[in-house]
């Protein structure tokens, strides 16, 4: 796999879907009427996969879902200025955006999994959920991730028929 673009942070993007083949999407507390699919920083010398398994455990709770799917490369979007003066201040590192690797998830597990507080270890980041189709998954983007959210669910089309 390719290094990621210079300057971006590493991250990784989870689609999970259902067995009716919608989309996990979940309202940013930090972020109005923003509502986005799971993802993450990937740890020094994490493999990005295990990243993905981690980082939906921490955000939504689910264990009970296999990777389908990834993108074979990275796929980059940057932060507006005050969201990168936002995480500037958040992570010490001025970082133009995101480079993330991204997965497609099949949940198999029952919803009463889906817990917004994940494993507890991590503080939340998001205050309700629900399964979209994928036009609505980018609608409610916000509008600095929508080009990486259609690209994202144009490679995965073939899984969500």
């Amino acid at each position: 796999m390719e290094a990621a673009p210079e300057g971006y942070r590493r991250n990784v993007g989870i689609c999970l879907i259902n067995p009716s083949k919608k989309i996990f999407a979940a309202s940013r507390l930090d972020i109005p009427d923003s509502w986005q699919m799971p993802q993450g920083g990937i740890d020094e010398n994490e493999d990005p996969r295990d990243a993905a398994v981690r980082e939906l455990r921490e955000e939504t709770g689910v264990t009970s879902a296999e990777v389908i799917a990834e993108l074979p490369y990275w796929l980059t979007y940057d932060f507006p200025p005050d969201v990168r003066e936002k995480f500037k201040h958040q992570w010490g590192s001025d970082w133009k955006g995101q480079a993330q690797k991204w997965f497609l998830l099949k949940f198999n597990g029952k919803e009463d999994e889906i817990n917004l507080l994940g494993g507890g270890t991590e503080k939340a980041e998001f205050g309700e959920w629900s399964w979209m189709s994928p036009e609505l998954v980018v609608d409610h983007a916000v509008e600095f991730k929508k080009p990486v959210y259609k690209e994202v669910l144009t490679a995965f089309s073939p899984h969500l028929q």
